[in-house]
């Protein structure tokens, strides 16, 4: 109860951060309206246009009104709180050496799939005939890998686009 005061007195009103909150997911959701545009009777034109700016324009434009409607403080609530509920379900940042091998396979293996495939997709027995399914697990395995492996692992990723960084072998 304490934290809800305290974000209460920072933000302000109550209700504008909601009203932002509110905002900001119609805004993020909005893509999913995309398959409801493709349906309607319009031109070709304006369902590419509907169906782009639905992807990339409404979603950024809503988050600006929203972060207005919260204000600077409500937005630093909400961003904060979101941070907090990814640290408490993401990722530990160590995990065991088995862990860690089995995410490096889960990593490794669509990648290379998705490299080979489109060379020699005779090789796998079925391919062509459910190449959706068997990317789409590919893909779904490779996300999952990101946090199987653990935080140290994006850390190194992200190290892979700094000029400056190191690696350090373990001894």
């Amino acid at each position: 109860m304490e934290a809800k005061a305290r974000l209460q007195q920072q933000t302000g009103s109550p209700m504008r951060v909601k009203l932002g909150i509110i905002i900001f997911i119609i805004g993020f959701l909005s893509p999913l309206l995309i398959p409801v545009v493709n349906i309607m009777e319009i031109t070709t034109a304006w369902k590419v246009f509907i169906s782009g700016a639905l992807a990339v324009g409404v979603p950024e434009v809503f988050a600006i009104v929203a972060v207005v409607v919260m204000g600077k403080d409500g937005f630093i609530a909400m961003k904060a709180s979101i941070f907090k509920l990814i640290k408490r379900y993401g990722p530990p940042d160590e995990v065991s050496r088995t862990r860690y091998r089995i995410g490096l396979v889960m990593f490794v293996l669509p990648v290379l799939f998705g490299w080979l495939a489109p060379y020699a997709p005779n090789f796998v027995p079925g391919y062509m005939a459910h190449r959706f399914w068997i990317n789409l697990c590919g893909d779904v395995m490779f996300v999952s890998s990101l946090f199987v492996l653990g935080g140290d692992f994006w850390d190194k990723v992200r190290s892979l686009f700094m000029h400056g960084a190191k690696a350090r072998m373990p001894g």
